[in-house]
């Protein structure tokens, strides 16, 4: 009987050791990943960032109809911090989106939004004659000939696109870069003068 005391003694001291060192361990621990205060660790956490990023590139690129589906898929994630900043860019994209309060657009500004808002909604007819209402009132503003040079691709005018496209660029050289990630012009991929355009440096080169 003595000996079953000891070994049960023995046992009982060994399993306190071993919560100490669970202990220390914990303690151990880092402190999780982060980015702009948002724990990553939580693998529904890396794909509601992934959703937001992806949104905020369509944000960005004034695609806010597909913007406003991303965002209102980020609400949904368990995220809070991430949800708030969704709902202020999701705020945002719904007020672009309302071509209500544009019935009478006077500048070159309220023509080029109500285009572009007509476009998010596949009404190309109205976005191209708000877009040519916005050119002529403003012929040297570079996102104009852009989103018109959008338009023509998603029409299928890929002459005028190009030409469009051109201007823009001329105006302003980092529209280059922004229609190489632009997949409103994927239509035009296939078209060397296209390549030309956007990729100069590769002139006199076969690829």
């Amino acid at each position: 009987m003595a000996s079953a005391r000891k070994a049960s003694g023995h046992s009982r001291s060994s399993g306190h050791g071993s919560s100490k060192s669970k202990k220390k361990k914990a303690l151990g621990t880092p402190p999780p990943a982060q980015r702009g205060g948002v724990e990553l660790v939580d693998p529904r956490v890396q794909a509601q960032l992934k959703t937001y990023d992806e949104a905020l590139a369509l944000f960005h690129q004034q695609k806010f109809s597909r913007a406003k589906e991303g965002l209102e898929e980020v609400l949904k994630g368990p995220s809070k911090e991430l949800a708030d900043r969704a709902r202020m860019h999701l705020k945002i994209a719904e007020q672009r989106m309302k071509p209500s309060q544009e019935h009478n657009p006077r500048s070159a500004e309220d023509h080029y939004q109500r285009g572009v808002a007509m476009m998010n909604i596949g009404r190309w007819d109205e976005a191209r004659e708000s877009l040519d209402k916005a050119r002529k009132a403003a012929p040297k503003a570079d996102h104009i000939h852009y989103a018109l040079a959008a338009l023509d691709c998603l029409t299928g005018e890929a002459d005028s696109a190009l030409e469009n496209l051109k201007v823009a660029i001329q105006l302003r050289p980092e529209n280059r870069y922004h229609a190489r990630n632009d997949e409103d012009f994927a239509f035009l991929q296939e078209d060397p003068r296209f390549t030309e355009l956007l990729y100069p440096e590769k002139d006199g080169f076969s690829l």
